[in-house]
This record gives structure tokens, C-alpha cells and sequence, in this order.
């Protein structure tokens, strides 16, 4: 499978196939083809056997930045979120974290110079939306105990994302650079 620059899949005859073969074909609805895909074709075996059909997806004339806007504005996220002085919440979560580990003092890197760091790099980024989302997601995880894992890939590194509680590696207590992430 690949995707267009929009980040949306872009699937082959063969990917559709592979999704029949394994049962998750009921997942897909909208499909972004090849245009040398017979995508008629595919749809009429669907029909026949008692499957929907798949949509053709119209690709958007759009740039990345103004997609993103649209899918951000169409998230859920409740009021208060919406509003959060994200810098503040972090900066409580900071003390709350600092509070029980006492080690950072012997660290070369103070915690609240890295915090005001990457604060500023996903202020830069137009990304304040988004660590709110991420603030009511785990608030969400965590009232409805659901699990969610440790940390995974490169935003492992970003101190903000575990105060936020989005995982749980201490990225200054394992060295790892922030930069990697936010690249």
C-alpha cells in the first residue's frame, strides 16, 4: 500500500485482494486507486458476493497544512481542552514530575529549559492543538482504563509527550535528543 501526500492510502488491485483474502475488507469504504485499477470491476465481485462496493476517492486539491486544518477541526475534544494553556499544564506537570525524581539535579540538562524547548518547537509548528488532543486523549485512556503502550518510535524522545502522559519513557533520564523527534 502506499499513500498520496495527503497521508490518505492509495491501494493496488493486489493490496484489495490481500484485504478480501485476510477479512478486512469490511474496514475499507473509500479507496484511492492506480488509475490502470478496475475498480468497476472489483466493485461488481463485491457485489456478488453481498459486499459493498467501494467508493473511488477524488483526490483533493488541497496543500498539507490546510488538510491537516480540516481533519483537526473535525476531532472531538471537549470544551475545556479546546481552551488549555497547554504551556501551564505542562509546566504543572513538570513540578509534579521533577517532585519525585530528584535525580535531574545532578543532570546537565535542567528539565524546564528542555520543557520551554520543545514547548516552543511544537509552538512553531502550529502543534498547540494537537498536544491538547493528546491531553484529553490519555485523560480520556485513563478514565475509561484503557491501556495504551509504553512508547513507540522517535516520540519517545520528546520529554512534553511523556509529562502529557502519552508514554512512558523519561527521555532525560535515557539522553535520547528531542530533535529526533521533531525533525
Amino acid at each position: 500500500m502506499k499513500t498520496d501526500e495527503l497521508g490518505i492510502p492509495r491501494f493496488t488491485d493486489r493490496d484489495l485482494i490481500d484485504m478480501i483474502y485476510t477479512g478486512n475488507i469490511s474496514k475499507c469504504h473509500v479507496v484511492l486507486c492506480e488509475p490502470s485499477d478496475d475498480i468497476d470491476k472489483f466493485n461488481k465481485v463485491m457485489e456478488e458476493q453481498g459486499f459493498s462496493g467501494l467508493q473511488t476517492y477524488i483526490s483533493l486539491d488541497v496543500d498539507r497544512t490546510a488538510f491537516d486544518r480540516v481533519c483537526q477541526s473535525e476531532w472531538y475534544m471537549p470544551e475545556e481542552y479546546k481552551t488549555l494553556d497547554i504551556g501551564a499544564y505542562v509546566m504543572r506537570k513538570l513540578q509534579e514530575e521533577t517532585g519525585i525524581h530528584e535525580a535531574y539535579e545532578a543532570q546537565e540538562t535542567i528539565p524546564w529549559h528542555r520543557v520551554c524547548e520543545e514547548l516552543e518547537e511544537f509552538n512553531k509548528r502550529g502543534m498547540n492543538d494537537l498536544l491538547r488532543y493528546m491531553v484529553y486523549l490519555v485523560d480520556f485512556m485513563r478514565e475509561n482504563e484503557i491501556v495504551w503502550g509504553v512508547g513507540r518510535g522517535s516520540s519517545v524522545a520528546s520529554y512534553v509527550l511523556y509529562l502529557i502522559g502519552v508514554h512512558k519513557i523519561d527521555s532525560l533520564k535515557y539522553q535520547l535528543d528531542w530533535t529526533e523527534f521533531l525533525k
